[in-house]
């Protein structure tokens, strides 16, 4: 794979030797800091059907790297920011590739949700269970559009792996809910492009 280079996010450069990649910041000596770098190797395992959606994700950055402080407002962080564009980045890529997209996105918008999140964390004491989990739900419902009220149920697990740190998402169809609201942006761009490249 060659070098992707995309305005306005962060250079997401390949990883040869351990085949993944590797997310940097735009300045390399700032991205080698604590929290910066977003390791994508030896991850995989992604799936999609018709009911649910299943990824692996590197580990969110720490809460102390994920917000900062300007002006007395607490916002998001470039640590956090960088992390939420390479998960819809990924995400994006796991629908394009499946055949299950549209069912999958129709039924987000008839049914309601549950979102499970297992961290696989390298030690038990440095990180919280909960750290990760309004930027991991935030980033993947933005990424597909869904309003993350459509959730009714979470799931949080905490595992350790000292070799391969990760966390594992499953966004599930649950129940239909009685009133459906208007077709996601995601799916109307779908169904657009679908008919101006039919024949």
């Amino acid at each position: 794979m060659r070098t992707i280079r995309i305005p306005s996010l962060p250079k997401v450069l390949q990883a040869k030797e351990r085949g993944g990649f590797v997310l940097l910041s735009g300045h390399n000596r700032k991205a080698k800091t604590a929290g910066s770098v977003i390791h994508w190797e030896h991850l995989g395992g992604d799936t999609l059907t018709s009911h649910e959606l299943f990824i692996v994700l590197p580990l969110p950055p720490s809460i102390n790297h994920q917000y900062a402080t300007v002006n007395g407002r607490r916002v998001l962080a470039s640590h956090g920011r960088q992390y939420k564009a390479a998960v819809a980045i990924h995400v994006l890529t796991v629908l394009r590739q499946s055949s299950h997209r549209t069912e999958f996105l129709s039924q987000l918008e008839t049914h309601t949700l549950s979102f499970s999140l297992r961290f696989h964390f390298k030690t038990a004491l440095r990180r919280d269970l909960d750290g990760g989990l309004k930027i991991a739900q935030d980033a993947i419902c933005q990424a597909i559009d869904l309003n993350d009220n459509r959730i009714t149920e979470i799931h949080l697990h905490k595992d350790l792996d000292s070799v391969r740190p990760r966390l594992e998402c499953i966004l599930a169809i649950r129940e239909p809910i009685t009133r459906p609201t208007r077709p996601s942006r995601s799916l109307s761009m779908i169904n657009k492009t679908s008919r101006s490249t039919s024949p």
